[in-house]
């Protein structure tokens, strides 16, 4: 692969968002401004109710605790059990994080993991999964299911150390059920590797019932061992600048990742930590977004329809994952004619090449401009 120079014995991806700059700027010389459907960073106002615990918690004089403070493990806790289906978290099994991206580029490093080492992550994914394993020398392999690792994975699947599962997806909005969620646990335990679970568009569901947790106990039979699920804060919390998140699961892993981060000194603010602990305990403002997106959502559908556009799988999640069933790039450079910036599908592995990623992360006046542009 080619990209940055070697960091050690491992290389790194060119950054795949510098590609996209210059469809931005045609998308910017459209006579109605840009529309960017490109990045999920929101737009909307942080709530009130983390702004006032943050001010509440401004004079913060000495060093944060790296495990996060007692209110903020047991409000986590409590969110899992309310908004999850998780009963019974143990708040010590629970450690915040600067955001969740960093914890997902870290974690094969945290876990030790190394040459020889395998990493599976989804075909259509996220790519801070490919980087985070390469960071720590491991290998990437993309994979949606266990029949696939067998002509791919080095040596035998005892190499596998560390499997992502991202649901909902990003990209593509699909979400797992419990009884796929409890195939991987079963198959991971089977040959002593951790599941990750990035869960961070939990609370945006659209067209299913439910969006299950891999610490579920249905999925987990009740034992926590193995797992963790990774949360953010960004999107049902328009928290993104405040870099709120955090992993849960296994007491045992997160003792050992707990351990290693306050050597390392990745530590959340602390008051960061108490707007992420206000926010947890407050439903109505999720409720508030959530709708928010819909509304939004509901529009970019319609228009994107209208345009010829085959929406697949997007039943949750902050994005619609969209094809005119030719080459991404193609797409891309269509939309940005009419001012609409949107993300290629081949930023999220090979399978993706002939989608684009539509990012619902926009204002109601650009959701309300779609369907003009899109005529």
């Amino acid at each position: 692969m080619t990209g940055l120079p070697a960091v050690g014995a491992r290389s790194l991806p060119d950054f795949p968002w510098d590609r996209l700059a210059p469809y931005g700027r045609v998308a910017r010389g459209h006579p109605g401004g840009i529309i960017d459907a490109s990045i999920g960073t929101p737009v909307d106002p942080t709530p009130q109710v983390a702004r006032q615990a943050l001010i509440a918690a401004c004079d913060a004089p000495g060093y944060p605790a790296t495990h996060g403070t007692p209110a903020l493990r047991q409000a986590v806790a409590g969110w899992f059990a309310r908004r999850r289906g998780v009963p019974g978290l143990d708040p010590d099994g629970v450690l915040p994080t600067i955001g969740s991206k960093e914890l997902v580029a870290w974690l094969p490093t945290l876990l030790g993991l190394g040459p020889g080492d395998v990493v599976v992550h989804p075909e259509r994914a996220y790519p801070s999964y490919d980087v985070g394993a390469r960071l720590a020398g491991a290998t990437p392999v993309p994979a949606d299911g266990t029949a696939q690792l067998g002509p791919v994975v080095p040596g035998s699947p005892s190499a596998v150390k560390l499997i992502w599962v991202n649901s909902p997806s990003n990209p593509t909005g699909k979400v797992l059920g419990v009884e796929h969620l409890a195939k991987v646990v079963r198959w991971a335990r089977s040959i002593g590797a951790v599941v990750a679970s990035d869960e961070c568009y939990a609370e945006l569901g659209w067209d299913v019932e439910e969006v299950p947790s891999i610490l579920d106990p249905r999925v987990c039979q009740g034992s926590h061992a193995g797992l963790l699920a990774v949360y953010s804060t960004s999107k049902q919390s328009n928290l993104a600048g405040y870099r709120a998140g955090f992993v849960a699961g296994d007491v045992t892993l997160v003792g050992a990742l707990l351990e290693l981060r306050k050597h390392a000194g990745m530590m959340m603010p602390a008051p960061v930590q108490a707007a992420l602990t206000a926010v947890l305990a407050d439903d109505a403002h999720v409720a508030e977004q959530r709708e928010r997106y819909r509304a939004r959502r509901a529009l970019a559908l319609a228009a994107f329809s209208a345009a010829g556009f085959r929406i697949e799988d997007s039943e949750a999640g902050l994005y619609l994952w969209a094809t005119r069933d030719e080459p991404c790039w193609d797409t891309v450079a269509w939309l940005a004619e009419r001012g609409v910036l949107v993300a290629p599908g081949e930023f999220y592995g090979a399978a993706g090449a002939r989608h684009v990623r539509i990012a619902l992360s926009i204002t109601d006046e650009a959701a309300a401009a779609l369907p003009a542009r899109l005529a």
